[in-house]
């Protein structure tokens, strides 16, 4: 089996996963609306940053944030295949190990991109999205954004054995990047020393580009977003297929 059959066929197996299993694809809508409606209607509710609500200031960094959780806990599903024998069948196949990141990858990727259309439809239908082409600026930045977190979440599966581990890693990543991009506020508005810590987080360049794409409102510039995106990516992406090169069958 050649290099893109291989990719292929993983990615396939990762979407048929995805649509079977509808209460992940429920919870990844669900969980979205409730820190919009919950969240953003009840601490927002007396608030507004430039000049409109918080629920429609924070709508861009929601989306940001499914593109976050759905990309990132997509490498637990490597350590549940390690667990059911799946992945060792895999990776003792004559198939190059790059192939089964990328298809791995682009399964992930695939999945939130399901995840974010359904989004935002909704937030059209709320009157958070009020234009097609910033639906599919948003949608593009999306994309980008889950090719980058995918490969961030594929490269601690590969290297953690259990659930639980996993998890706990997460907890050091995942949410002190959520907090410190900007998707909730200003990045302005977050103590000075914290500004590298917000500089060096690919997410904050992400929350950026979406804000952009959605509200017309950015701090750093589209370019400078989507290079430090597309950059950020091709590190992840190399240091994952070396990741599934180097991974213990055991």
């Amino acid at each position: 089996m050649g290099f893109l059959q291989g990719a292929y066929a993983i990615w396939y197996r990762e979407l048929l996963v995805f649509f079977r299993e509808k209460e992940r694809v429920i919870s990844a809508i669900v969980t979205p609306l409730l820190w919009i409606v919950a969240f953003g209607g009840g601490l927002g509710a007396s608030i507004s940053i430039e000049g409109m609500s918080y629920q429609q200031y924070i709508f861009p960094g929601i989306i940001s944030m499914s593109v976050l959780f759905g990309s990132i806990f997509f490498g637990l599903y490597v350590i549940w295949d390690r667990k059911l024998d799946f992945l060792k069948e895999v990776l003792v196949a004559p198939v190059p190990r790059s192939a089964v990141f990328l298809g791995k990858m682009l399964g992930g990727m695939s999945d939130v991109f399901v995840q974010i259309c359904a989004l935002l439809a909704i937030g059209a239908a709320l009157g958070f999205v009020t234009s097609l082409t910033g639906a599919l600026l948003a949608l593009f930045t999306a994309v980008v954004m889950s090719m980058c977190m995918v490969s961030l979440g594929l490269i601690i599966g590969s290297k953690m054995t259990s659930p639980e581990g996993f998890n706990l890693v997460m907890s050091f990543v995942m949410w002190p990047m959520f907090l410190t991009s900007g998707a909730l506020f200003p990045i302005e508005n977050l103590p000075s020393y914290l500004e590298i810590v917000v500089k060096i987080n690919p997410m904050t360049y992400g929350v950026d580009l979406m804000r952009l794409a959605l509200l017309g409102i950015t701090n750093f510039g589209a370019a400078t977003d989507l290079t430090i995106l597309l950059v950020a990516s091709a590190a992840f992406m190399f240091l994952g297929s070396k990741g599934f090169e180097q991974m213990q069958l055991s």
